[in-house]
């Protein structure tokens, strides 16, 4: 019997990346996978690709009437919930000095609004005893130059994951946070190779994360094996932030 036996997810950013293989991860552990993301494409082709007990639904974290429309797929599907990985986010490198106002909004729009009302609007269909997975960022942690912005957004999400971890106790919902380091994903693509090896350099382990490294990390945080935690940031970094 898989970890996730019976369960039911909902994994934001789910279309790519680190969503896409914690999607492969809780499926193939027995969970039934709602996955949302902006890209209509990039869902159909991930729902193809996992082959079954997934839903693709096509929407925007920013929007809300996009998250009503999620959870009220969920509903009349499943009628309950017990997973959600709030895992959606952007980043833009902008050096201080030159944010712009619409950078501001846009970051937080999505990592922090977006976060909390994918949250908050999964409480009703929540069962007690669930789990709930926040994606943050070493970012959060570290002075990084021309990230400021975003590494705001990414520590706001930190404190969310505190808070929530009291609001939430006497249902025994468990609240906690994933922050990756550098992870080899399709969101690299735009960065020069000089850029990423730089970055690569300061990383203990040598090199970046696979998405599936870090999935592997949201099924512990999902699953049993971490009944005892919660209110935590786990960093799957390599090392990156901790040396």
């Amino acid at each position: 019997m898989g970890k996730l036996q019976g369960k039911v997810a909902v994994i934001t950013g789910g279309g790519t990346g680190m969503g896409l293989a914690t999607a492969m991860r809780f499926v193939a552990e027995g969970a039934y996978v709602f996955i949302f993301g902006r890209r209509q494409a990039e869902l159909d082709a991930a729902v193809k690709s996992v082959g079954s007990n997934i839903v693709g639904v096509q929407g925007d974290i920013a929007n809300l009437a996009d998250l009503d429309r999620l959870y009220a797929t969920v509903k009349a599907a499943k009628g309950r919930l017990d997973i959600v990985f709030a895992n959606a986010g952007i980043s833009e490198f902008v050096p201080f000095g030159s944010v712009k106002e619409d950078h501001f909004d846009r970051t937080f729009n999505v990592n922090v609004r977006g976060t909390l009302f994918t949250v908050q609007k999964a409480l009703p269909l929540l069962n007690d005893g669930g789990s709930i997975i926040l994606t943050g960022s070493i970012a959060g942690n570290k002075g990084m130059p021309s990230f400021g912005v975003y590494a705001a957004s990414k520590a706001a999400v930190r404190s969310f994951a505190r808070s929530w971890t009291t609001d939430l106790k006497d249902r025994h919902i468990r609240v906690n946070v994933i922050s990756p380091g550098p992870t080899d994903t399709a969101i690299l693509a735009p960065f020069p190779k000089e850029a990423i090896a730089q970055v690569v350099s300061g990383i203990p382990m040598g090199r970046m994360a696979t998405p599936d490294e870090i999935a592997k990390a949201a099924l512990f945080l999902a699953s049993d094996d971490s009944s005892f935690i919660t209110g935590i940031e786990l960093t799957v970094d390599g090392g990156t932030a901790q040396v």
